[in-house]
């Protein structure tokens, strides 16, 4: 894993003169993300400069140094990430009479050897991988950047600055662009809407203006002759959902299919020169990757959880069953709130704009630990979104042939009759019959959410609602607007889904890539940890997606066909629970040990002198909360993290 960054100028300014000095200082920014060497190029004719951070991870040896050179010349390369299947690339290579003279061992050194003999898009798409890229051109002076089919790893870009003077900045994260001296530094309050809503900035969109993320399975293509970046999918997740499916297949040839794909998948993930273990929650989709991690190593393969010594949080006593049944090496580490507490202060340098995801502060230490022992930690992540584990999905599609069997005018009737009564009086009415446990969200305020699904006309504005932290979030921000949305605005094609796998589609493009994968990028990334994802090898979401429905949702139980592959190699009694997550009680922080960190922050003094959010509004979200009438603990935290990631940004402008 490594660090990318670059910039590109108007050839022949004297600002190239400083190129080097300016691109050590975007890298310096990132140098977390590899610390084993570092190296860039300049061409100051054709007004270009590269940067690259190495972790090193196979081929340890300078032959994998980068930026790397083409064998003709012609090419330049920075990338970051895993390209698993380098191999037999290779020697496709060379049985095709297409490999050059091989310096090293690398997978870069196939990756430019490939992208010289069948160009960028055919390589990419013989790929299996984790990855973003950037590739100049010598012979077209064009800038080339890619992204992984699935979004593991994260690359943002932008313009800055118009006409002759304008620059084009590239990097892995955010700091890097803003060390360039001619970066403007503008808040998008759009972004900033969008930001409250899900907890993070979603989509192409980050929260300055003029600065976008390359979305998954993209490439895009930047020239002098042609400034606007253009955009093309060399793998599209949106209609691999969508399209048309074969026929069924036989359950249980189904999991063996399965089996053997996770098996290559897992084999290929496990390819390191430097030390190798995994996460380990105890789960259904950790373990499941930790058990073939087992079946195909000589030695006790190296786990890792993290446990919390509240009971109703805590999986790791699961974990440490699972781990002792397959014989692996466990580490766990139990932590308290002070722990947990203790992350956050590095949250704005870690995650680079606003992010809120509070399930950062968990992932972040159990990155930690495992990095005290390895460099590389396998994970079950794009269990949920590729086989229908969050019970949204069930819940969500109930609610919706609920809601299709009433007239809408009467929908709206209940609905609208439901929410005229305060919340404070719902508490009172429903506490003896169904007591709110502590921490969560009242009665009364439940109620008020449920009514509002109950208006929903369609899965998709069901699915919206179902993942927005804050319903209408135009309100709390001045000068702000809902931007345009993949969810609600340019929807993919839908084909024959269900609903059911609409919303797990839309998950797969927005949720997981612009929360899930970044929250892991950036936790694992800070102790640079490499952190793989065998369940989200593209060959494995074709897959998944090729299935009906009912083998993911059988019996009651999400997850079918996966289950059978984990219950081939640990008893189902290990894991037959209920899902827990890496829950926070962030809305008993606030109430606690949190409450003057907040307060500060959320003083209306200061939210009018920053003038971004409304003060009335949050100072009366925070009041209800306090008093117990709402938990508004989420929607806080979002605000919070704005907040705390702006205060960051004034101290350190640069």
């Amino acid at each position: 894993m490594c660090g990318i960054t670059g910039f590109l100028w108007p050839p022949g300014q004297p600002q190239g003169r400083d190129a080097p000095e300016v691109v050590r200082a975007m890298m310096r920014t990132i140098a977390h993300r590899g610390p084993d060497s570092q190296g860039h190029w300049c061409d100051a004719a054709a007004g270009v400069a590269l940067g690259h951070l190495r972790l090193a991870i196979v081929d340890l040896s300078p032959t994998g140094h980068q930026p790397m050179a083409s064998p003709t010349g012609r090419y330049q390369l920075v990338f970051n990430g895993e390209v698993y299947n380098f191999q037999s690339l290779r020697q496709e290579l060379e049985q095709a009479g297409l490999a050059p003279p091989w310096r090293g061992t690398s997978d870069t050194e196939v990756l430019i050897a490939g992208i010289e003999a069948w160009g960028l898009e055919d390589t990419l798409r013989r790929t299996q991988g984790m990855f973003a890229l950037a590739l100049w051109d010598r012979e077209r002076q064009m800038l080339s950047l890619a992204r992984d089919r699935l979004g593991e790893k994260p690359l943002y870009y932008g313009w800055q600055g118009t006409g002759r003077d304008a620059l084009f900045l590239f990097g892995s994260e955010l700091k890097a662009l803003r060390a360039h001296p001619g970066f403007q530094e503008r808040i998008d309050r759009n972004s900033l809407v969008a930001m409250l809503r899900h907890g993070h900035v979603p989509e192409d969109r980050t929260i300055y203006e003029g600065v976008a993320k390359l979305r998954p399975g993209e490439i895009a293509e930047i020239s002098r002759q042609a400034p606007a970046p253009a955009r093309r999918h060399y793998w599209d997740g949106g209609q691999v959902a969508a399209a048309p499916r074969p026929p069924a297949p036989d359950p249980q040839e189904a999991v063996d299919r399965l089996e053997a794909l996770l098996l290559d998948a897992v084999g290929q993930q496990m390819i390191s020169d430097v030390p190798l273990g995994a996460f380990l929650s105890g789960g259904i989709d950790s373990s499941t990757i930790v058990a073939l991690m087992q079946h195909l190593s000589e030695r006790p393969v190296h786990t890792f959880s993290i446990g919390f010594h509240e009971a109703r949080y805590n999986e790791a006593v699961f974990a440490a069953e699972v781990a002792a049944h397959l014989g692996t090496h466990h580490t766990e580490l139990y932590v308290g709130d002070t722990d947990l507490r203790d992350v956050i202060p590095r949250l704005p340098d870690m995650y680079d704009e606003p992010f809120a995801d509070s399930s950062q502060i968990p992932t972040f230490l159990v990155a930690q630990l495992a990095r005290q022992h390895v460099t590389v930690a396998l994970s079950g992540d794009g269990g949920d979104e590729l086989f229908a584990g969050y019970d949204r999905y069930r819940q969500g599609a109930s609610l919706m042939k609920a809601v299709r069997a009433l007239p809408r005018p009467l929908r709206a009737l209940g609905a609208g009759a439901v929410r005229t009564l305060p919340v404070p009086l719902l508490n009172r009415l429903m506490e003896p019959l169904r007591p709110t446990p502590q921490g969560k969200e009242p009665n009364g305020q439940r109620l008020h959410r449920l009514a509002d699904y109950a208006r929903s006309r369609n899965v998709e504005e069901l699915h919206r609602k179902l993942v927005s932290i804050w319903r209408f979030p135009e309100a709390a921000v001045i000068g702000g607007k809902s931007p345009p949305s993949i969810l609600a605005d340019h929807v993919p094609p839908r084909g024959n889904l269900s609903d059911l796998e609409r919303m797990m589609q839309l998950d797969m493009l927005a949720y997981m890539p612009d929360d899930i994968l970044t929250k892991v990028d950036r936790a694992t990334m800070a102790v640079a940890l490499e952190s793989r994802a065998p369940l989200l090898d593209h060959r494995v979401a074709e897959f998944a997606w090729s299935l009906p429905q009912d083998l993911k949702i059988r019996d009651g139980k999400s997850k079918w066909v996966l289950r059978q592959v984990l219950y081939r190699h640990v008893p189902k009694a290990l894991i037959e629970r209920p899902k827990m997550g890496f829950e926070v009680p962030i809305g008993l922080w606030l109430r606690g040990g949190l409450r003057d960190w907040a307060e500060a922050l959320l003083a209306p003094d200061r939210l009018t002198r920053e003038g971004f959010l409304d003060p009335a509004l949050i100072t009366r979200l925070w009041g209800q909360h306090q008093s117990g009438s709402h938990n508004w603990g989420l929607q806080l935290w979002n605000v919070l993290m704005f907040q705390a990631w702006l205060e960051r940004q004034s101290q350190d402008p640069a």
